[in-house]
């Protein structure tokens, strides 16, 4: 994928600001900690991280009571008794891993969580055969955006690292705030009739993210698995209703043939150019 996940989009407030300027986050213990709750059996199923910390459409792990191979130490791994009782939802569960190793290492952040270990999962959805299909998917749908690609892309523009970033400390202000949005929306076309409601919901999320770092985690988790939810219904309902294979069908025959598929030979053309719509469509659902 070429988009980064955007997980964990506000972070903590660190209790003591001047010591955690000077700590060092070990990333490697970190991601021993996170593959204690999210990478059980990986060395049998790459896909594991996907389906344990990821999202549910990558399936259940086969083998959900077998720990993972882990060399080293195991001070940082969550202990047998604490997995018990861990969430079974991938996006709760990714929650839960990382409070329990936030405590273990307290020198890590969220954003040490997010740099370290999101690409991992997606590595593993990736195994699972989910993003692939997804992302083809996706960019072969209309040009025309939704409001919720409106809303995902400006948000990501916005909370990107060299404008608000992700707790939005680079918009301190009100004025930062506006003139970033404003930058965001004229670079997302055909998202004007959206631009008002998005702005709303980010001024929360900016306000939610001043008054309370810690309660605004299950908050962007929540979004999170709401905007991959939304994906997978679009390009579901894009199969289920037949409109992405007839808008590929009728674009090939306008690219591709003489006369617009005014022959038996050129629609077979076009069928065949357009046959991939078949076989991803029937592997999602």
């Amino acid at each position: 994928m070429n988009t980064r996940i955007f997980i964990f989009a506000i972070g903590f407030v660190a209790l003591n600001a001047g010591n955690a300027l000077a700590a060092t986050c070990s990333r490697a213990n970190l991601t021993r900690c996170l593959d204690s709750a999210c990478a059980l059996n990986i060395s049998a199923n790459p896909a594991a991280r996907c389906q344990y910390c990821g999202t549910s459409d990558a399936g259940s792990p086969k083998t959900a009571n077998l720990r993972g191979v882990f060399t080293g130490s195991t001070k940082y791994n969550i202990s047998d008794k604490d997995l018990k009782s861990a969430p079974t939802d991938p996006g709760e569960r990714y929650v839960w891993a990382t409070r329990k190793c936030m405590e273990k290492l307290p020198d890590c952040t969220t954003d040490d969580v997010s740099e370290t270990y999101d690409s991992l999962i997606e590595q593993s959805c990736k195994a699972a055969g989910i993003n692939a299909k997804m992302d083809v998917l996706q960019a072969k749908l209309t040009k025309t955006q939704s409001s919720v690609s409106c809303e995902n892309n400006i948000s990501a523009c916005v909370t990107g690292d060299q404008n608000c970033a992700s707790d939005f400390s680079r918009c301190s202000t009100d004025s930062d705030f506006a003139r970033i949005f404003a930058e965001c929306s004229v670079a997302a076309t055909g998202c004007d009739q959206y631009t008002s409601g998005i702005k709303e919901k980010l001024m929360a999320r900016r306000a939610n993210s001043f008054e309370s770092k810690d309660a605004s985690i299950d908050a962007i988790v929540a979004t999170y698995q709401a905007n991959r939810q939304n994906k997978l219904n679009t390009i579901r309902s894009g199969c289920a209703d037949g409109s992405m294979y007839d808008s590929c069908f009728k674009s090939a025959c306008e690219n591709n043939t003489k006369t617009n598929c005014g022959t038996a030979q050129e629609k077979t053309i076009a069928t065949a150019l357009c046959k991939f719509f078949e076989i991803a469509c029937g592997t999602i659902k």
